[in-house]
């Protein structure tokens, strides 16, 4: 006899139970269908960023925002390991969801549109990279912000859900999560950056202290 019991009042026994399972189930086999290669190529981009001392740049709307803020925790804070005051190198990372007067000045004195793309214009070099989180793609300001990008001559890297909208084919390194349902494509998005990090985090430690604070030295950001 199963142990479980369903947590909703007034509901017959077993329905919440089956619901947990499908949901489990359905995400189980989305997350199945993500391709590796997508992802190792989008992690590869990143700590490509790093040895390079490129900003990362990071974007998102609603729970995409959400996420996007989290990936960039997780880059400057995570990967920097459980010594962060030592000498290695560190990503370099900004949010563009975060800086609520930037972000409303730009929405209501222009177009909200463009909240991602100007700022990028200001900060972004050639060569640095711009992550956009979205479970559309089609969000205009996400795909404005990759038209700005691609000008700039950034890396551009997506985690994308549904079909991948317009965004898939305007990304280097598009990783896609194969659904319509928000909250699975959500939670995927989740799984991915937490990937992403706990892999970047290995490998930065793995290049060695020594060679990291040459790579810092290299850049400027140590002596």
């Amino acid at each position: 006899m199963s142990s479980r019991t369903s947590s909703m009042p007034g509901t017959p026994e077993g329905c919440h139970d089956l619901f947990i399972d499908q949901y489990l189930r359905e995400f189980t086999e989305v997350m199945a269908e993500v391709s590796q290669p997508e992802i190792n190529a989008a992690s590869a981009a990143l700590l490509d960023a790093f040895v390079r001392g490129a900003w990362v740049f990071v974007a998102g709307n609603g729970g995409s925002a959400s996420l996007a803020s989290h990936l960039a925790c997780d880059l400057e804070k995570t990967v920097s390991g459980k010594d962060p005051r030592s000498a290695k190198k560190r990503f370099r990372v900004q949010s563009l969801v975060d800086n609520i007067a930037r972000l409303t000045a730009w929405a209501n004195d222009e177009t909200y549109d463009c909240v991602f793309s100007e700022p990028l214009v200001n900060s972004a070099s050639p060569a640095d990279v711009l992550v956009v989180v979205s479970a559309s793609g089609n969000s205009p300001n996400v795909l404005a912000a990759l038209a700005t990008a691609r000008e700039l001559g950034m890396v551009t890297i997506g985690c994308l859900g549904f079909d991948g909208g317009k965004a898939m084919a305007m990304c280097d390194h598009p990783v896609l999560v194969p659904s319509h349902d928000y909250g699975i494509v959500e939670g995927a998005h989740g799984v991915i950056a937490h990937l992403l990090t706990s892999w970047l985090t290995r490998a930065v430690d793995g290049m060695g202290r020594s060679d990291a604070r040459r790579l810092a030295v290299a850049d400027g950001v140590a002596s």
